[in-house]
């Protein structure tokens, strides 16, 4: 099968091709059907964990001038590194997932940001810093905490705003 969108010489033109098009979306019907579900799956379980998460954060974790590293606190040492390299994992297949969703059915966006969150990179806790400063996100986030009973998040101050830089 030639590309989609390159010319083809002969008589079928354009419509052999959209012919074609649809016959490999019709062959690979179960894998789309797949990703759909793994989509659906992805979204409710978005929808439910990232409250929790939100919920239990301690209130002055965007404020701390640094994260102290979770593997200081943990007994089982080799037990957290198969985690950590385990969460690691799951996180950029989401990524990845998200990427695809951004032109298939899906939650792109939000499966990308749930990788992110999953995943240990330098500069993370900054990244979180700044997204979090946002008033729109802080307001939503403190949204979420109130319905949840919570108290509000200590926020960073949005730096955007103090530069000027919106």
């Amino acid at each position: 099968m030639a590309p989609v969108g390159t010319a083809r010489t002969g008589a079928s033109g354009s419509g052999g091709e959209m012919a074609e098009l649809v016959a490999w979306v019709v062959d690979h019907q179960a894998a789309f059907q797949a990703l759909g579900l793994l989509s659906l799956a992805l979204l409710v379980l978005s929808l439910v964990v990232f409250p929790l998460v939100v919920a239990f954060l301690p209130a002055d974790y965007f404020v701390r001038p640094s994260r102290s590293p979770a593997r200081q606190r943990r007994r089982h040492p080799l037990l957290w590194a198969v985690l950590t390299v385990l969460k690691n994992l799951i996180g950029v297949a989401l990524i990845l997932a998200g990427v695809a969703m951004l032109v298939l059915p899906g939650q792109g966006l939000l499966t990308i940001l749930v990788g992110l969150a999953l995943t240990n990179f330098p500069g993370k806790y900054t990244l979180e810093r700044r997204l979090v400063a946002r008033p729109a996100v802080g307001r939503a986030l403190n949204r979420i905490r109130r319905m949840a009973g919570k108290p509000r998040l200590d926020l960073p101050p949005d730096e955007a705003a103090i530069s000027g830089d919106r």
